[in-house]
């Protein structure tokens, strides 16, 4: 390839084959030339010379044409590699239109509501396909393998101990610390006690107790049942005539119903002890914290948090169920389905517990 300048035109002539090997020898050579040829000037293609042209030297002009900002002309090419030029910029993708308007295609706010309205009817309705089947199990107990519930029951609670133990630890310590600084100044730091064991019974320990349950629990369901998805195992089920809610989603729903009262009980006591030490650090006797603790606090708190546990367990169960049913095909929709079931059981739990606040009030609790 040889270039030759002028004051109006820079001209790139072309000689021998432009195959693959050819176009591969003056490619870096051909585009620089294209790019400094300037908008003001007339970029030439001269394919006089060229004895042989096949879709790599096809490419290797196109190329060219489009690096060069001005105008392009070919000249010299024969019938045959002017016909091969004119279908291949015929045929070559055209650049998409810029979008119009400063918002992303696709986001309307009403589309995005409609959609996360009929994603929550949809997980309602799955839940509530769950209870039912849930409460006809007793007809359904030969298909129930009690083995495979205290297998996700281990899984879902027992494992899960050690992080219960600290994570309610720290809590109660830092809720004890944090209250006792500013309530000193009135005499009241005894009454830390009470606000803090009140709290963990009746609030933070089936809270905390549904997000450890959700982060570690839910994801691993929703990650389970999506990857026999992917892998058609539950078609497989299905073609067998066995019930992929019976055999799949009753298992770890029942398993986190059962471990979520344990688990929170657990990490109620673990708060009650960190915030133990606190008060002890302030000077308060061991005897003394413990005969206000029992002064705080009732059965009813204790029997309102454990109630709420099994409800979370519940959802958190379901809707990790619910997302791996629903995994789509490709590498990305397992981690999308264990992301939404983690976010999805969080979210239910503060529902389910804003909708428990308003019950227990009206029932004078």
């Amino acid at each position: 390839m040889n270039v030759a300048d002028g004051a109006e035109r820079r001209t790139l002539r072309f000689a021998g084959r432009l195959d693959a090997d050819g176009a591969a020898r003056i490619w870096d050579n051909a585009m620089r030339a294209a790019r400094q040829t300037g908008r003001n000037r007339t970029l030439s293609l001269d394919l006089a010379d060229v004895a042989y042209c096949d879709l790599s030297g096809t490419a290797l002009l196109l190329t060219a044409e489009a690096a060069h900002a001005g105008r392009t002309v070919t000249v010299g090419a024969s019938e045959e590699l002017q016909a091969l030029l004119d279908r291949a910029r015929a045929t070559s993708p055209r650049k998409p239109a810029p979008y119009a308007g400063n918002q992303l295609p696709g986001a309307d706010p009403l589309g995005l509501l409609r959609a996360g309205l009929r994603s929550a009817a949809n997980g309602a309705a799955f839940i509530g396909e769950a209870l039912i089947a849930l409460w006809r199990v007793p007809e359904r107990r030969r298909m129930l393998q009690p083995v495979e519930v205290m297998r996700f029951a281990d899984q879902a609670g027992v494992r899960s101990v050690p992080l219960l133990l600290l994570l309610g630890t720290l809590i109660g310590l830092i809720l004890a610390f944090q209250s006792a600084v500013p309530m000193r100044r009135f005499g009241a730091d005894l009454y830390v006690v009470n606000l803090v064991s009140i709290s963990l019974l009746r609030e933070l320990g089936a809270l905390l107790a549904a997000v450890i349950l959700a982060g570690r629990t839910g994801s691993a369901f929703a990650a389970e049942i999506g990857t026999m998805k992917v892998n058609e195992e539950i078609d497989a089920l299905t073609v067998m005539g066995l019930d992929p809610m019976t055999m799949l989603v009753l298992p770890r729903m029942m398993a986190a119903m059962l471990v979520m009262p344990a688990m929170t009980l657990l990490l109620d006591i673990a708060g009650l002890a960190g915030m133990t030490v606190v008060m002890m650090a302030f000077g308060f006797p061991l005897v003394a914290v413990v005969t206000q603790i029992g002064r705080a606090v009732h059965v009813g708190d204790l029997v309102q948090g454990l109630v709420k546990s099994v409800a979370f367990g519940a959802a958190i169960g379901a809707i990790g169920c619910r997302e791996g049913l629903g995994t789509g095909a490709g590498p990305r929709a397992v981690g999308l389905a264990a992301t939404g079931a983690v976010v999805g059981g969080i979210v239910s739990t503060i529902l389910l517990d804003g909708l428990f606040a308003i019950i227990i009030y009206r029932l004078g609790f």
